[in-house]
């Protein structure tokens, strides 16, 4: 392995269209994928998709939904070394509901995810295999991600391992002790993104560039600002500036942002330079956004790669 993710993963089940959901009222849609999905597997799945070998670090229930996701992740020829299966416990489940306006809401349970924490990352076993790059998916989903992950982070930087951590909004967000947790794991990272939503709630800041020069004197070397269809701003010692991103028929938005961290990823794996990587993450976030569901295009990229 060269990377490795550590995050959610769930069953995902993308509906669509669904504008609204009555009650007490059957309603229809048009299509649906069936897929692993979670900001972990998600981005894990993109980063093996675009070449890179890669491994996940995740929880699953030993029930058929984790089979599902074992099955996908051997497909694309991730690492599995480090999933844990949990006895009697379900896996992590997502109903998506895209509209019209190509927007996701989610019905979600956390399920085997709940089992994720700092005490999962073996910094020294990671190492070991070859892992030259780790990346924390969706810290705002991972209700039990708090205790040491800034300690962790530190292991693996001594390591000579390169660290990057995605927020990805949830609820949680605004709970103090995940805060705190963020702001003490900050100065042990070489990239912290978020989008410019997350951003701006995070430090209270409602200009995205001002709220990016706040996270990087918070202590992380690099920090990225996601802006969808605007791109992205990247805020280094050396560059600062906003990269524009191409325009292409959007069906859905579901796993942009873990399509842009894979992108992102992938180009750091392969020794390019900030500002590269950050047009590599415009590139797979595009992507992800023509097919419906946050993986269907990487899977035909690995079809055409095999």
């Amino acid at each position: 392995m060269k990377a490795i993710v550590f995050g959610n993963v769930t069953l995902d089940v993308i509906c669509f269209p669904v504008n609204d959901v009555p009650r007490y009222e059957s309603i229809t849609f048009e299509k649906v994928t069936v897929s692993p999905g979670g900001c972990g597997s998600n981005t894990a799945i993109g980063l093996a998709s675009l070449g890179i070998p890669a491994g996940i670090v995740a929880r699953t229930g030993d029930d058929d939904a984790g089979d599902l996701l074992l099955r996908y992740w051997q497909r694309v020829g991730l690492n599995t070394d480090f999933v844990t299966r949990i006895p009697g416990k379900t896996t992590g489940t997502s109903i998506g509901l895209i509209d019209d306006d190509y927007q996701p809401r989610f019905i979600h349970t956390t399920g085997a995810n709940q089992g994720m924490s700092a005490e999962t990352i073996v910094p020294q076993a990671l190492a070991s295999s070859g892992v030259k790059l780790f990346h924390i998916a969706g810290f705002f989903v991972l209700p039990n991600l708090f205790e040491d992950v800034a300690t962790k982070l530190a292991e693996l930087r001594a390591l000579g391992i390169k660290t990057s951590l995605d927020v990805v909004f949830n609820v949680r967000m605004d709970d103090p002790k995940l805060r705190q947790a963020l702001w003490a794991a900050l100065p042990h990272l070489d990239t912290f993104m978020a989008n410019d939503h997350e951003a701006t709630r995070l430090t209270g800041e409602p200009n995205y560039e001002k709220a990016a020069a706040i996270l990087k004197e918070k202590g992380a070397d690099k920090i990225v600002i996601k802006r969808g269809a605007s791109g992205c701003y990247g805020l280094s010692e050396t560059y600062s500036g906003s990269i524009p991103t191409k325009r292409v028929n959007v069906l859905d938005t579901t796993g942009a942002g873990d399509a842009f961290a894979a992108g992102f990823i992938a180009a750091l794996a392969r020794n390019e330079p900030f500002q590269d990587a950050c047009l590599a993450g415009n590139q797979a976030g595009a992507k992800i956004c023509t097919r419906l569901g946050a993986i269907t295009a990487w899977l035909e990229e690995s079809e055409r790669m095999s």
